[in-house]
């Protein structure tokens, strides 16, 4: 009789769970970051507080810089384009439970290719040389990609470790290859040596599409790029046995899925978006030349690192890191208003990121206790048959006593 007493006064809170039913664990995933990050923004005002300035002030400023005319939203768009590609590549590999950390070095692969494509073939039209520099940026990035990808599968390597320490191995070989086979040759003759590439052709310059801004074509291939993703891992065999390999290898693989190749591929199309993500920002950029000051952040602007955050906003859902991607392509835009309205230090543009960055990772637990709820309510109808504890159980029980 307890037990039934029990079972009808938790009756209104199972109610309350089964109103808001499996949508929960659909909508878990977009809720708990947007609550991170208000939650960041509320720790960046008491910081900027501390500063002496108005947070109101501040993020008016913030989001006037990011979205407030069509300059602004086209330079957020631009900031975003490799935080996507990134994002959408940290969700492949993440379908197939394997991290791939390795965004930096696969973007200066993919850019290293790209760019040494365009050096040997500069007078082929446009329209077939800007499609040649894209696919030898996915494949450079691929073939960075596809080498944790094979240590892990066939050596038993962590490929944490490996793709961290292969984005140290891309950096030094791009300081070597734009320190000598790459340089100007007119840095060289004027003996500064410069670190850059001469200027590319302009057939593979991506066009611009909105005249007086810097908004080009990588940024609808990027968003095209992410849909493609999805496309894979939910509408074909493909992603489908990557999906397989990431809930249980062993199932998987009594299934007849060639996991270690599975491995492979995840992480070859990963590095692959990264790549491309690279070729983007050597193509779409103004000086259109590769250039670098020894580090890998330089040239990338560590999209490689910021991406992984967007792709967890985004729950690491290709199409849902699309809007994570411009929202912190904004918040990235937007911090260099912040800091000149407000006359804060430069710092404080990078320790927002920061923030916002620790809210939203931290915010993975928060959503895995919440689905466990979930599923423990789940679990409780499957036993008993019922979608919530009912008070007919508590008369039953009192009639046997």
């Amino acid at each position: 009789m307890n037990k039934a007493r029990i079972a009808s006064r938790l009756s209104p809170l199972y109610k309350m769970t089964k109103t808001v039913g499996g949508d929960l664990q659909r909508i878990v995933g977009a809720i708990v970051p947007l609550l991170a990050a208000i939650a960041a923004f509320f720790c960046a005002a008491i910081i900027l507080l501390f500063l002496g300035a108005s947070p109101w002030e501040g993020f008016t400023a913030l989001v006037d810089g990011a979205f407030g005319d069509v300059n602004s939203l086209s330079q957020t768009a631009v900031r975003a384009t490799p935080l996507l590609l990134v994002g959408a590549g940290i969700s492949i590999s993440f379908r197939a439970s394997v991290i791939n950390i390795g965004g930096e070095g696969q973007i200066v692969a993919g850019a290293l290719l790209s760019t040494i494509v365009a050096l040997q073939f500069p007078d082929v039209p446009r329209p077939l040389l800007i499609p040649m520099v894209m696919l030898a940026g996915a494949i450079g990035g691929g073939i960075w990609g596809a080498i944790p990808g094979f240590l892990k599968a066939y050596a038993a390597v962590n490929e944490i470790l490996s793709t961290i320490m292969l984005n140290i191995v891309a950096v030094q070989f791009l300081n070597y290859m734009l320190r000598s086979p790459l340089i100007d040759p007119k840095e060289v003759e004027a003996g500064t040596r410069i670190p850059q590439t001469e200027r590319l052709s302009d057939n593979a310059a991506l066009p611009t599409l909105i005249d007086g801004t810097r908004l080009h074509l990588g940024v609808p291939i990027a968003i095209g790029a992410a849909a493609i993703a999805y496309v894979v891992l939910w509408r074909t065999p493909l992603g489908f046995r990557l999906r397989a390999v990431g809930h249980s290898p062993d199932a998987a693989k009594a299934a007849g899925i060639p996991v270690k190749r599975s491995i492979v591929a995840a992480l070859a199309m990963s590095g692959a978006m990264c790549g491309l993500a690279g070729a983007i920002l050597v193509f779409g950029s103004e000086g259109q030349r590769l250039i670098t000051d020894g580090t890998s952040a330089g040239f990338t602007g560590s999209a490689g690192f910021n991406g992984i955050v967007a792709a967890l906003f985004g729950g690491l859902h290709p199409l849902w890191t699309i809007p994570s991607s411009f929202l912190f392509g904004g918040l990235l835009t937007g911090a260099t208003s912040l800091q000149r309205a407000l006359q804060v230090p430069a710092a404080m543009a990078v320790a927002l990121n920061g923030i916002v960055v620790v809210f939203v990772v931290s915010s993975g637990r928060v959503r895995e206790r919440l689905n466990q709820v979930v599923e423990a309510r789940k679990e409780f109808a499957s036993a008993t048959g019922t979608d919530e504890p009912s008070t007919d159980t508590e008369s039953q029980a009192a009639t046997t006593t």
